[in-house]
């Protein structure tokens, strides 16, 4: 196995629910820093902590495997299985309307989703995004904002993160 660090760059997906051979070859010939999950890798409990433990046999050591899991419509994580977990909109929507409650929301909701990758091998999560709802801008940030306000988005953002951390994974605010 290749463990130069300066090969271990990137974080990759795989094609499905499985590790197939082919990956397992080029994870042995040129290791990558990590994996990343995605639907098509997520069916239920048993299969994804099974993939997570092939994904640890087959990476480097100190290899990462991460999630997109955000809460509302980005969740690879999903029903019957796992929580639903709210978007960022409505926790910002709370943190108008009662501050100390939309902030106490960021922190449990981050804590709910880490605790949950946590268990299933993940330990990078994709989340809090970072982006500002902007009137009039493309819905493909939508209520996946916590508002408009940057020290709201700030505040909530860390939050959430918080929470992550707490959960024993490591988050990564986007976008």
């Amino acid at each position: 196995m290749n463990n130069d660090p300066r090969m271990q760059a990137a974080i990759v997906g795989i094609a499905g629910p499985v590790l197939d051979p082919a990956e397992l070859d080029l994870f042995r010939h040129l290791p990558p820093a990590g994996v990343i999950l995605f639907a098509r890798n997520i069916q239920d409990p048993g299969q994804l902590q099974a993939l997570t433990a092939t994904l640890r046999a087959a990476l480097p050591p100190g290899a990462l495997i991460a999630v997109d899991q955000e809460g509302g419509r980005v969740a690879r994580l999903r029903p019957p299985h796992w929580m639903p977990h709210p978007a960022a909109g409505r926790i910002g929507a709370l943190h108008g309307m009662a501050p100390e409650a939309g902030c106490r929301a960021a922190w449990l909701t981050g804590a709910l989703i880490g605790a949950e990758c946590a268990a299933m091998g993940i330990d990078l999560v994709c989340a809090p995004v970072l982006d500002l709802r902007i009137p009039g801008a493309h819905d493909v940030v939508g209520d996946r904002s916590y508002g408009g306000d940057p020290r709201i988005v700030a505040l909530l953002g860390r939050a959430a993160a918080d929470g992550l951390l707490a959960a024993g994974v490591q988050p990564v605010a986007k976008h």
